[in-house]
């Protein structure tokens, strides 16, 4: 790099140079997001990560609006997370019926959204294209925890990361006045706002974050047609949780916290445990499967330093003076670095109540390997928790940087390999998954054949057994929960209960090898010739005698 690039400010965006470096940093961007989009697509064509029945409700919620049959707002079964990615894969299972690739192809375009709106979002904030490559690498790679929560279509989290970067990338653009429509991206900006918080409310430490730097520095702008812009688009993109909220007198809010575990109270030592230790590896991508390795915690020391990092450096950028802003920008509007900065601090910020609402919720303590997917949106801010680093990283062996500084940034260079590591470490150790899953999955479709060519047309299951082979038939098999002494269980859809126990002689399903299985075995022994048992791999058929 040029004396001129070093002894600009180094919290402003720098101007992008036409060299063949540039076009060198582009090219290997669009390759990484290839890649990771390919790496994806790869799993899902190997039928991973393996599905479940909470997937298998939001496929039904989609037959049921591809067919016109019903328009649900939430997931069946609770008052809460919307049902955007229903809406989203109807089209596609009206093409293709019932089918996990189908109903995934959606969670995957918006995992490719994320990555290019990251990309973008982190050139408004540095203008440093290595650095933007580096963020698209991490975002490329994928531990099972992150392609659980980008691919499958359990509900919310495949849509939240790239609306909260479009959150902040819009408010950058606006609060920098850059060329462009501003009326289109203020509608867009309450749009999004109201949509994330009828799909999911995790998003809203970003939408108050970046609301926050609009309010700061657009507050004018505000009190007139922006303002009552973002008030009406907010409204449509929240229609569908208000509109059912007010017919049905219930608080959404109130099945959230219930959610989080609220009425499950967990000790302290719990939470501070899973949510300061477990839940930052595991949530970021820096674990094996379902599990984190003691080496693999070393991450749950750095995200906070580096909260702390970009919290100070951000600050910084937001109170230096005023410097001409970047091309592109309103001459007349505030400093690009300023703005830089303040929405860099509000993604931090987002960051920090995000980890303290997880710490301070009972899922952190009772079941941090599975709840970790509540800190997905900590990924939306790697583009300000990393920036300190690369400034301080850039350059390593400069002759003109003091011994000190060489050596700082040799260390924190280190820092960032071993992230690419640790990250690239877990990705190797998801992808290796893939055969059992596709082995899975080739067993649930010979218990699916093996059902319809018994003409069985109504079951008794467990839950994690019934919704997943009622999509898998299109519903040709019906399927109500029992728990593992053969009593009524959880139905997320209320029909499905009422038709088997209409049925003359429902079937039972049960896991090989399960509680269920061992109770209907005993009543096998209990009641001789009472049921007649088919075996598949994997798998066991109770036929009711009629």
């Amino acid at each position: 790099m040029t004396a001129g690039v070093r002894q600009e400010p180094r919290d402003a965006p720098r101007a992008l140079p036409g060299s063949a470096r540039a076009r060198l940093a582009g090219a290997l961007t669009v390759l990484a997001l290839l890649a990771g989009v390919a790496y994806r697509l790869v799993l899902l064509l190997s039928a991973a990560p393996p599905t479940n029945s909470d997937e298998a409700t939001m496929g039904l919620a989609a037959l049921h609006i591809a067919r016109g049959q019903e328009f649900p707002v939430w997931f069946y079964g609770q008052a809460y997370m919307g049902t955007l990615e229903a809406y989203l894969a109807a089209p596609v299972l009206a093409l293709t019926g019932p089918s996990v690739l189908g109903l995934r192809l959606p969670t995957l375009a918006l995992y490719a959204l994320f990555v290019l709106l990251a990309w973008r979002l982190t050139l408004r904030l540095t203008g440093d294209r290595w650095f933007a490559l580096l963020v698209v690498v991490l975002l490329a790679l994928g531990s099972d925890r992150i392609v659980k929560n980008q691919l499958i279509a359990g509900g919310g989290y495949p849509e939240m990361n790239p609306a909260a970067v479009g959150l902040a990338l819009l408010a950058y653009d606006l609060c920098a006045r850059r060329a462009g429509r501003r009326l289109p991206r203020w509608a867009a900006w309450g749009f999004l706002a109201g949509l994330m918080l009828w799909v999911d409310p995790l998003v809203l430490p970003y939408v108050l974050g970046t609301g926050a730097v609009l309010l700061a520095f657009r507050g004018r702008e505000l009190l007139g047609r922006a303002g009552a812009l973002v008030g009406v688009a907010a409204l449509v993109g929240a229609a569908p949780l208000l509109g059912q909220s007010l017919a049905t007198g219930r608080n959404p809010l109130d099945a959230v916290l219930a959610a989080g575990g609220g009425d499950v109270p967990a000790g302290w030592a719990d939470r501070l445990h899973g949510g300061l230790l477990l839940g930052p590896p595991l949530g970021m991508g820096f674990c094996s499967p379902s599990h984190c390795a003691t080496w693999q915690l070393w991450w749950a020391v750095a995200l906070p330093v580096l909260l702390g990092l970009g919290a100070v450096t951000a600050w910084r950028a937001l109170r230096a003076p005023a410097s001409p802003s970047a091309p592109g920008n309103d001459p007349g509007g505030p400093a690009a670095g300023r703005v830089a900065g303040a929405v860099r601090l509000a993604l931090v910020a987002a960051a920090a109540a995000t980890l303290a609402a997880y710490v301070l919720s009972s899922a952190a303590g009772l079941t941090p390997v599975e709840s970790s997917r509540y800190l997905s949106t900590l990924l939306v801010a790697l583009p300000a928790l990393l920036w300190p680093l690369w400034r301080t990283a850039r350059d390593p062996l400069d002759s003109t940087r003091s011994r000190p500084a060489r050596f700082a940034a040799v260390g924190v260079f280190a820092v960032l390999t071993a992230t690419l590591l640790t990250a690239g470490y877990a990705t190797c150790r998801a992808a290796g998954t893939a055969p059992a899953a596709r082995a899975a999955e080739a067993r649930h479709a010979e218990l699916v054949g093996t059902l319809r060519g018994l003409g069985v047309r109504h079951v008794y299951a467990g839950y994690w057994t019934c919704n997943r082979l009622t999509f898998a038939t299109g519903e040709d098999v019906i399927c109500a929960v029992v728990d593992d002494e053969l009593r009524p269980g959880f139905d997320r859809y209320a029909p499905y209960r009422r038709a088997v126990a209409d049925s003359a002689a429902p079937a039972w399903v049960a896991p090989a090898g399960s509680p269920l299985a061992s109770r209907l075995d005993d009543r096998m022994r209990a009641s001789p010739g009472s049921l007649d048992l088919v075996t598949v791999d994997g798998y066991r058929i109770y036929l009711s005698r009629a």
